[in-house]
């Protein structure tokens, strides 16, 4: 072999330092949350609707098909940033209407607080909701150095308006500005689409970042979740589709796709990319009553059936192992999971102070190991239980054990219907109802669909799961549901919906 000329050396050395830096340098983290995403609205399951970004991320990273998430939105958003059950923060029974005094409770430490303690800089982009009745629950008073966009949910895409909300009528009316830029409304973005402006957002904070300090970036995108609203350009690539509802979906979903690929150009544009891992998944399942589709799943968002929790979610970066990239892992992962893994197996840092309900996956995600995570609470709904000393199965519960899950209850917003695409020759069909049926067991492995309840037939296995309700509900704390504030009025505030206590 020839001697390297001393050119060759150069490069060669430069090459190895640079390397060397890339390799010690703390990771990049970008963790993206689409809302109201159905399981069956993403190429690579098998959708009629175009996602060649998402795709390519997705098939050169690592797929996840044993992943869950709440089945709605501040539940979801609650556990991500906390790490914790939601009956542990009193957010076990719905979302956080505009005009409730509620948020996350500010006594728990968050996930940004805790990357911040490791040297992140920390941004937020996109839909809060997770309460912001009193500053101290806002963004940037959790552990965010920035923050723009929606503190609530539901807004106009264009105009950036929405109204008081169920369930009192009278608040409906109270319609008001819910766009921000930290603590100010930014009006100077009505009449511009939401992604659009979110994209442009995350994309100025890539090119602005001080590369000498990693960036935890959450963006949080309005994306899919209703008022159906797209650009017309996108909605005439689906004028093919019949339903007006799914038309608009479609269009909105690839609108969202073009902004993921546009963030992750800008990754590669500014240098970042090489030391970025890249996380998306959804919030709940699709509402089918909006346009979403979770086919071939069980039930839509809202429920408790498969297609309100099972989500769509994968990592993709060039700092996963070769060996690990374009893989499926269908092992046992949830929401929750994220906080230990983004702090401690992503960031090195420390979470042995905290007490959480997530596990490290990083290195079930990296180096293909076994999941720690061996049952899953999906949830226990006690709110108008009286007695609050024993489980009864009259209460809307949910719980994962190994391949088995257990429903009690009423499952949700829905009977458990499986709905197809609309327009796909399909019919959706309703399964047997017994009446006063109040457990259900699946064998979620070999009947993914829930299709067949086995609670008859295995009484052990259901006694033993309802065993595992009453452990987590007799640790749980009440649902804390306040009543709606009339101090919220936002006629009060400027028109603006923001902090009033």
């Amino acid at each position: 072999m020839a001697p390297l000329s001393p050119v060759s050396c150069f490069v060669f050395i430069c090459m190895f330092i640079l390397v060397s830096v890339n390799a010690s340098t703390t990771p990049n983290i970008i963790f993206i949350l689409a809302d109201d995403y159905g399981y069956n609205d993403i190429g690579y399951h098998g959708s009629e609707i175009q996602t060649p970004n998402l795709d390519r991320l997705a098939k050169s990273g690592v797929r996840f098909e044993n992943y869950y998430v709440q089945p709605i939105c501040t539940p979801t958003r609650s556990q991500l940033l906390s790490g914790r059950y939601q009956i542990y923060t009193g957010l076990q029974h719905s979302i956080i209407w505009p005009t409730q005094p509620n948020c996350l409770p500010v006594s728990m430490t968050t996930l940004p607080q805790r990357l911040k303690d490791n040297g992140y800089a920390t941004h937020a982009v996109g839909k809060w909701h997770i309460g912001f009745y009193k500053k101290e629950c806002l963004p940037t008073s959790r552990g965010f150095d920035s923050f723009f966009g929606y503190l609530t949910g539901s807004e106009d895409y264009w105009t950036h308006y929405r109204n008081g909300g169920f369930p009192s009528t009278f608040m409906k009316h109270w319609y008001a500005y819910d766009l921000h830029d930290d603590l100010r409304p930014a009006w100077e973005y009505t009449g511009n689409y939401s992604t659009y402006i979110f994209t442009e957002q995350v994309q100025n904070i890539i090119t602005k970042h001080n590369t000498n300090e990693p960036f935890f970036l959450y963006l949080a995108l309005q994306s899919v979740h209703s008022p159906l609203q797209a650009p017309d350009k996108y909605i005439n690539m689906y004028s093919h589709i019949k339903n007006k509802n799914r038309r608009l979906y479609a269009a909105m979903t690839t609108c969202m796709d073009d902004a993921v690929g546009k963030i992750v150009q800008s990754l590669k544009d500014n240098l970042v990319w090489n030391n970025t891992i890249l996380i998306f998944s959804t919030d709940n399942g699709g509402q089918v009553l909006q346009g979403g589709n979770n086919w071939p799943l069980r039930g839509w968002k809202a429920s408790y059936w498969e297609g309100g929790m099972k989500a769509v979610g994968f990592t993709s970066s060039p700092l996963l192992p070769l060996n690990v990239q374009g893989t499926i892992t269908k092992e046992l992962m949830h929401i929750s999971d994220w906080f230990p893994t983004l702090v401690q197996g992503i960031a090195n840092g420390n979470i042995s102070d905290l007490t959480l309900d997530g596990f490290n996956v990083w290195p079930t995600i990296s180096e293909n190991k076994p999941s720690p995570r061996k049952e899953l609470l999906h949830n226990i709904d006690a709110f108008e239980e009286k007695d609050k000393s024993v489980f009864n199965v009259n209460m809307t519960a949910a719980i994962r054990v190994g391949d088995w899950k257990l429903l009690t209850g009423h499952p949700g917003a829905n009977n458990g219907e499986w709905i197809p695409v609309p327009d796909s020759g399909i019919e959706a069909f309703k399964p047997l109802l017994i009446p006063n049926q109040q457990v259900w067991l699946f064998n979620i492995t070999a009947d993914p669909y829930e299709y067949y309840d086995v609670s008859q037939s295995h009484p052990d296995v259901v006694s033993q799961l309802i065993e595992r309700l009453g452990y987590y509900y007799n640790t749980s704390v009440p649902a804390y549901w306040p009543d709606f504030d009339e101090r919220a009025n936002p006629a009060y505030h400027q028109d603006v919906w923001g902090p009033w206590d």
